[in-house]
């Protein structure tokens, strides 16, 4: 129970904070920590819980007043943020599902108005049209109208973005299963998408001359080839390369999703002469070398903005950018990795060894090169052998090994890429993400990264997904409307191989 006299010094508060507009983004955050005379809720008891959600989500308006009643006081708002974020992680689990479950759609009267639209089929359009509108009232959720004012509240945007990373924790791990905290996820996710539409972002490029927090949190964000010091970010933002990123006014200084971009003379087909090849920092860059645009790291750096689509629009607003400064420019492309596809081929040998269909995989002569590569024990079955080796990173140090396993491993990989779905789109997310935007499943590389951790993740392969500009939009809508993979040559031929060579 929260007395009255902290009640009273918290209004007060609230009132200064708005007069004196010390409300700052960075100050705010920082403010919360002395504001723990909040109980988070237990168990046995969630009394404190209980009459701060009564107080803070006001009634949903009804349908005659809902465009005449008073905004509830922003005091609301800011007690709702400052009370969330000073609880512990099963503290917020309790409040998102008493919040989601006690603050919904009112069900008993949205009901009763479904069954007046059917008793209405027969009137007049205005009066249908009238009670469908009054429906589509009755279905948004009461707390729908506390999320709405916290996003006008300083900070408020990114609160709610972090708020709905804890909803989707919540789902992931299944701390709480009830379809009311699915629901307060899809009306988040359907309110961070219309914030953060397009036209609403700004495309930043980041240089070494952006303010250091910037470069910092470019750093920080970087999860496909990880920045290893200083040295490392100023060549990836310097000659040779772009780093652009989309940001938004309601979240200064806070990157949304950051591009990386390689600019060649060709295509690349390996990482390390991306990442770990440079030319020398303060070297002019000649246009005349300049032919191709690779993508190779896009990181989206809100958990909370999981799927509202930025990725694909910041790879177009790029594209654009790029054309400008250099018209002469026909290439882009992606140099991508292939995260899942070591753990797929593990199962899949885990599978096969079970059902004792090793020779569906590889023919007989490749297995006889790996019992000969992998100086298998006699009696150890030659399919446990390469599920072991492909366990480790060793085999990359062999160019026998390495030799052996290209043929298997890269029509495999292709197969992975190309033949393994999910509800009839590609089962790779970087692959789906791609294909979505109308690139062409262009090329497979081997030994493309060569890091313990790309080959961990893909046995080394990286693949090039081509963006042939005058195709993207049919590729999209093929890919889109009937699941059609649009591929090249070399992919559709290691495809057919392992058709021919494999048995699924």
């Amino acid at each position: 129970m929260i007395s009255h006299p902290v009640i009273w010094a918290f209004r007060s508060s609230v009132r200064c904070w708005k007069h004196r507009a010390l409300l700052k983004a960075a100050p705010w955050a920082s403010d919360i920590r002395g504001w723990r005379w909040y109980s988070s809720p237990s168990r046995g008891g969630v009394t404190g819980m209980d009459e701060i959600l009564a107080r803070v989500v006001a009634p949903l308006p009804t349908y005659e007043t809902r465009d005449k009643s008073p905004p509830p006081p922003e005091s609301n708002s800011l007690e709702f943020m400052l009370f969330y974020s000073s609880l512990d992680k099963e503290g917020k689990v309790d409040v998102l599902a008493k919040l989601s479950q006690d603050f919904g759609v009112d069900h008993k009267g949205a009901s009763e108005l479904a069954l007046r639209l059917l008793d209405t089929q027969l009137r007049d359009v205005g009066t249908i049209l009238q009670v469908e509108d009054r429906l589509r009232y009755s279905l948004t959720p009461r707390y729908k109208q506390l999320l709405n004012h916290i996003s006008r509240a300083e900070g408020g945007v990114k609160f709610l973005v972090d708020l709905r990373a804890d909803v989707l924790e919540i789902i992931a791990s299944k701390a709480n299963e009830s379809p009311q905290i699915r629901d307060l996820n899809g009306t988040l996710k359907s309110l961070l998408s219309e914030w953060f539409s397009v036209g609403l972002l700004r495309l930043e490029r980041i240089t070494w001359q952006s303010p250091c927090e910037i470069l910092q949190k470019i750093s920080h964000y970087e999860a496909v080839h990880p920045v290893r010091n200083w040295t490392d970010l100023k060549r990836r933002v310097g000659p040779y390369r772009r780093c652009y990123a989309f940001t938004h006014a309601a979240m200064p200084g806070e990157p949304l999703v950051v591009l990386h971009v390689a600019l060649t003379e060709d295509i690349s087909d390996n990482i390390q002469s991306i990442v770990r090849e440079f030319a020398t920092l303060d070297s002019e860059e000649d246009v005349n070398k300049i032919n191709a645009a690779i993508f190779y790291s896009i990181s989206s750096t809100q958990a909370g903005l999981q799927g509202v689509e930025l990725g694909n629009y910041l790879i177009k607003k790029v594209v654009r950018e790029l054309q400008s400064e250099f018209p002469h420019m026909g290439q882009f492309s992606s140099l991508s990795p292939i995260p899942g596809f070591s753990s797929w081929l593990q199962g899949l040998l885990s599978q096969y060894k079970k059902e004792s269909r090793g020779s569906d995989l590889l023919s007989e002569q490749e297995w006889k090169e790996v019992e000969q590569a992998t100086d298998a024990e006699p009696g150890v079955p030659a399919i446990e052998a390469l599920r072991k080796l492909i366990g480790t990173s060793e085999w990359m140090h062999s160019e026998r090994l390495s030799r052996v396993l290209e043929p298997a491993l890269m029509r495999l990989c292709a197969w992975y890429l190309y033949g393994e779905k999910r509800r009839g789109y590609a089962l790779n997310p970087v692959a789906n993400f791609h294909l979505q935007n109308g690139a062409t499943m262009w090329r497979l590389n081997w030994r493309a990264d060569t890091s313990p951790r790309g080959v961990g993740n893909s046995c080394g392969i990286m693949v090039n997904y081509r963006y042939f500009l005058n195709e993207t939009s049919k590729n999209s809508a093929l890919y889109l409307q009937n699941k059609t993979i649009t591929a090249s040559e070399q992919v559709l031929g290691l495809v057919n191989q392992f058709q021919k060579n494999s048995k699924l």
